[in-house]
């Protein structure tokens, strides 16, 4: 069985700092694409990052490039999102989605996960 579990949201104020993890199982973890993709309140899906089957190349929305780090552990099946200067922003249900291809700002990924909420309050 397929599982993507994020954990690591929670509530920061702006300029605060959060680390996001996404726990993978049930699929080859290294023939896949990792994405981040946020959801504001009352807003559709913003594709954040996408990060290469080894993690040698990241690719970042310029809403959060500089500020936000996505890297992989692909022996622990693990991505991970540094989230720094953080703002109000940047609040939203955030999940971490696999594909096969690069697919950033795509949406076309095989598997997602059920998301963690990040609050930055002013």
């Amino acid at each position: 069985q397929v599982q993507l579990v994020e954990s690591g949201g929670g509530s920061v104020q702006t300029g605060g700092s959060l680390r996001l993890s996404c726990a993978a199982s049930g699929f080859i973890f290294s023939n896949y694409w990792l994405n981040w993709v946020r959801q504001a309140p009352g807003k559709g899906l913003e594709w954040v990052s996408t990060i290469h089957r080894d993690g040698a190349s990241a690719y970042y929305a310029d809403s959060v490039k500089g500020r936000f780090t996505m890297s992989r552990d692909n022996g622990k099946n693990t991505v991970y999102l540094q989230m720094n200067s953080l703002t109000p922003e940047d609040t939203a249900v955030y999940y971490c989605a696999a594909g096969p291809l690069y697919g950033a700002g795509t949406g076309e990924y095989d598997y997602w996960g059920q998301g963690t909420q990040v609050t930055v309050s002013s």
